[in-house]
């Protein structure tokens, strides 16, 4: 009787995961394609240099204030809508200035592309592997936090190697979140495919502006 009920709970958790993962996906899929329209009108609009900061300022004050009271709603959904849509609309002017460059488009095309063949590469072995990555969850949180130091420290400096070096180390630790994020949801640690995929989509992100700028950089046009 007792194996029973094992295999039973056994199947049920499961079925929630996989739940939890189609969704997280779906959703996903979703925020990505509206924030390339987001950022398309950006470019349209032509909107200034500033932008980028008020829209990153937005979309962390609905991460840090309005998303947890709506996660376990329906209007969690549209909040992760809300802030997909402005960090979309703030790469509009980072992206126009990289299409005033003579490869900008192919940079772009390239940036995006490794972003998803990271995201792939990565988000295969944790589904696959079905490893727990849940101790990288501290190393990667003070990473960010050093990240974070050293950027504030670079803007009085104003060293570009640093930023370059920044860029980089970005990129990895992003991918660690990705390993982590997806192993938390295969494990049972993440049982909310809003959140799921409000971090997934940040390190998407994240990843996706700074391998831009390395190649920037690679190419001898930033």
């Amino acid at each position: 009787m007792n194996r029973s009920v094992e295999f039973t709970q056994s199947q049920t958790a499961i079925l929630e995961t996989n739940k939890v993962l189609k969704n997280t996906y779906a959703l996903l899929s979703l925020t990505l394609l509206f924030s390339a329209l987001t950022a398309f009108i950006s470019m349209q609009m032509q909107m200034p240099g500033f932008m980028p900061l008020v829209s990153t300022f937005g979309a962390l004050g609905l991460i840090w204030f309005v998303l947890p009271r709506t996660a376990n709603s329906a209007a969690g959904i549209g909040v992760v809508f809300g802030i997909t849509g402005l960090l979309g609309f703030g790469l509009g002017p980072m992206l126009n200035q990289y299409l005033q460059m003579a490869n900008g488009g192919q940079l772009i095309m390239t940036s995006l592309g490794g972003t998803g063949v990271i995201f792939l590469a990565l988000s295969g072995y944790a589904l696959t592997s079905r490893r727990d990555f849940s101790f990288m969850g501290g190393m990667l949180v003070v990473g960010m936090v050093l990240v974070l130091i050293t950027m504030l420290a670079n803007i009085f400096m104003q060293i570009p190697a640093l930023s370059l070096a920044l860029s980089a180390v970005i990129i990895l630790i992003m991918s660690g979140f990705i390993l982590y994020d997806t192993s938390r949801i295969i494990n049972g640690g993440e049982r909310n495919y809003i959140m799921a995929t409000v971090g997934l989509y940040l390190s998407l992100f994240n990843i996706f502006v700074n391998l831009l700028a390395l190649l920037g950089f690679a190419s001898g046009d930033d």
